[in-house]
This record gives C-alpha cells, structure tokens and sequence, in this order.
C-alpha cells in the first residue's frame, strides 16, 4: 500500500510542470503557431527562481523576476517569429539552447557546477491541507505539495474557460484555423498570437519554479530533462484541448512516478527505468497518431460514399 502511494503522490509531484506547460502551450498550438522554445523558457524559469531566490530570499521578487524574464524569452520568440515571419522551429531550438548556455555561464562566474539554497528543506513551500491531509491514504496523496502544484490543477479548469468561453480564447482559434478569414473580418492577427506565446511564456516560467525552487531548492544546468517537448507531445496528444492535453500531462508524470520508485528495488538496473516515461510518450505519440489517421480515412470513406 505504501508504495502505491508513493506512486501516486509523485505522480501528482512531477505532473505539475508539465501540466503548466502544457497548459501555456496549447493557446500557442490553437493559433497555429509551434512554440517549440517551451524547453527552454522552463529551464529560464527553473534557474531565474533558484538564482534570485538564493540572494534574495523573497518569492515576491522571485515570482516578478521569473516571470518577466520568461515573457521576455517570449517576446523574442514572437518578434522573430511572427513580426519577421521567421522559422519557428529554428527560433525556438536556438532559445533552447540559449536558456541553457546562459545559465551554463553564470555557474561559472559563481565558480560552480549548481545552485543550492543554504539551509533548504523539502517541507518549506509544502502545504499542509487542514481535514483533507487527516484522510487516510487520499490525505498522503493530496496533501503536502508546494502551492504552484495546486495551482496547475485548478489552471486546468480556468484554462478551459478563458480557452473556450471568453472572446480572447475564440479568437485565439479562429486565428489558428483560417488566419486569412480573421483578417478578412477585422481581428488583429499577431495580437492573439503574441498573446498566446506569452502565456505560455508564464506558464512555462510557474513550472520551471516549481521544478527547481519548490520541490528541490537547487539547480542544475539542463535540469529540465526535455519536460518541454513531454509537454509539446501531450499538446499534439490531446489536440490542444486543456482538460484532455492536461491528462496526457498526468499520464506521464505517472510513467515518471513508476520510474522512481520501481527503480528503488531495480539494484543495477535502476537506470533502466528513467527510458520508461520516453517509452510510453513514443508509444502514445504513435497510438494517438494512428486513431488520427484512422478518424481521417474514416470520414473519407463516408464522402466518397
């Protein structure tokens, strides 16, 4: 029992990156526009957070500071993107890899391979949730993570609305169906597109914070672990829908979770188990992939009939 437990408690530890990426992500996959710098605006996030953090010790300061300097990766991505029309994914890898070679270089300047927080413990950001956390087995799960962790959850559902419900999240989609149709009627194209990057951009800033400062109070170069392309992945998987995308999110930070702790009574082959959350993305990636095709072969059977 207590190693389900276990599972399922850092299933929901190591969804909750994902999810905000995946959660930022999607409005720039329904305005047609592949964000793939998703990486490397986490790993800015990850290192901006631990960086100030580590001088500062004031998460106000922490939070402004991750976000700003995110949207700011962003704002570059759009402008060379959108405005000059750019090659997105050549935009987005050389994002990727200057997120990693900045931080590559202020741990040289500091003379070291990582950041640590003097006198860090794992129960600092934990929340305690009062009744829930006094449930048998449901309270262990639930309870005890770092308040951005709840906050990815109920993103899920405030996503969905602003997604589906507001004028900002139709347009977003009308842009990324047919962007010649939205101009022809009036809707400030790069607007909405710019607008949806840059919520990726905080997204993608909360869950490098939440990745590095709130679960671990360090930070390692890279530390990120193609989390980015996971959350690119479980996009492409659930269409951009947030409820169904996010739940792609989870399925992985499951397969994470069974890597973990099975690998605990693995011995030497411990390794092993960190291919199983690329395992089962490829292996999802290429299930999703088929019932596309299939749903597409489908409907073409019926018009030419």
């Amino acid at each position: 029992m207590q190693l389900l437990i276990s599972i399922l408690y850092d299933c929901i530890y190591h969804s909750a990156p994902i999810i905000l990426c995946v959660l930022g992500g999607i409005f720039a996959y329904k305005a047609n526009v592949l964000n793939i710098a998703l990486e490397g605006m986490m790993l800015n996030g990850a290192f901006i957070s631990v960086l100030v953090y580590y001088y500062t010790q004031n998460m106000v300061i922490v939070l402004v500071l991750t976000i700003i300097t995110t949207v700011l990766y962003g704002l570059i991505f759009s402008y060379f993107g959108i405005t000059l029309r750019g090659n997105v994914i050549v935009i987005g890898l050389a994002l990727n890899m200057a997120a990693a070679a900045i931080a590559g270089f202020v741990l040289v300047l500091m003379h070291s391979s990582h950041i640590i927080i003097p006198d860090f413990s794992v129960n600092e950001f934990k929340v305690n949730i009062p009744l829930v956390g006094k449930i048998p087995v449901l309270g262990e799960i639930i309870s005890g993570h770092p308040p951005i962790t709840y906050i990815s959850f109920i993103l899920i559902f405030l996503i969905y609305i602003l997604m589906y419900k507001t004028k900002f999240g139709v347009y977003v989609r009308v842009v990324g169906e047919n962007e010649e149709a939205a101009r022809a009627v009036g809707i400030h194209t790069d607007f909405y597109k710019y607008g949806a990057v840059l919520i990726g951009s905080v997204g993608c800033g909360l869950a490098g914070m939440n990745l590095s400062l709130e679960r671990m109070g360090l930070f390692t170069n890279n530390m990120t672990a193609g989390r980015g392309f996971i959350a690119i992945a479980a996009i492409y998987c659930g269409q951009g829908d947030p409820v169904i995308s996010s739940f792609y999110a989870i399925l992985f930070g499951l397969a994470r979770s069974l890597s973990v702790n099975l690998s605990i009574y693995a011995g030497n082959a411990a390794r092993l188990f960190d291919c199983i959350p690329y395992i089962i993305m490829v292996g999802v990636l290429s299930f999703a992939s088929f019932m596309k095709h299939k749903s597409v072969r489908e409907r073409g059977f019926k018009v030419n009939e």
